[in-house]
C-alpha cells in the first residue's frame, strides 16, 4: 500500500526557514523514480496552489517561492524534501506532497507550517 508522510512543518519566524520532508512507501525503487512529485500548500479559507514539483532531474516552482524554495529528491531512500528560506507570512498553510504517474497519484495528509512573529 502506497504512503506518502509529510514532516518538518512547524512554526517560525519570517525569514527563518524550515525543511519539509515527504516519504514514501509502497513504492520501488524503479516505481518511485517514474513519479512526479509535488508540493501543494492550502492555507485558511484558500483553495489549493502548488508550490513546486521534481520529475528526474527537473525542478518546477511557482513564481511565489522562486528563489526561495528548493526541491531535492532521494530516489535510493524514496523521499523529496522542500528546502524553505526567508519564509513570509503568507508561506503560512497546510503543505501537501502529491506523487502522480500516467495511472494514478496519491496524496500525502499534510504538514502545517506558520509563519510569524
Amino acid at each position: 500500500q502506497v504512503q506518502l508522510v509529510e514532516s518538518g512543518g512547524g512554526l517560525v519566524q519570517p525569514g527563518g526557514s524550515l525543511r519539509l520532508s515527504c516519504a514514501a512507501s509502497g513504492f520501488t525503487r524503479s516505481s518511485f523514480i517514474n513519479y512526479i512529485i509535488n508540493w501543494y500548500r492550502q492555507a485558511p479559507g484558500k483553495e489549493r496552489e502548488f508550490v513546486a514539483s521534481t520529475y528526474l532531474i527537473s525542478a518546477n516552482y511557482a513564481d511565489s517561492v522562486k528563489g526561495r524554495f528548493t526541491i531535492s529528491r532521494d530516489n535510493a531512500k524514496n523521499t523529496v524534501f522542500l528546502q524553505m528560506n526567508n519564509l513570509k507570512p503568507e508561506d503560512t498553510a497546510v503543505y501537501y506532497c502529491k506523487a502522480k504517474s500516467n495511472v494514478d497519484e496519491y496524496w500525502g495528509q499534510g504538514t502545517q507550517v506558520t509563519v510569524s512573529s
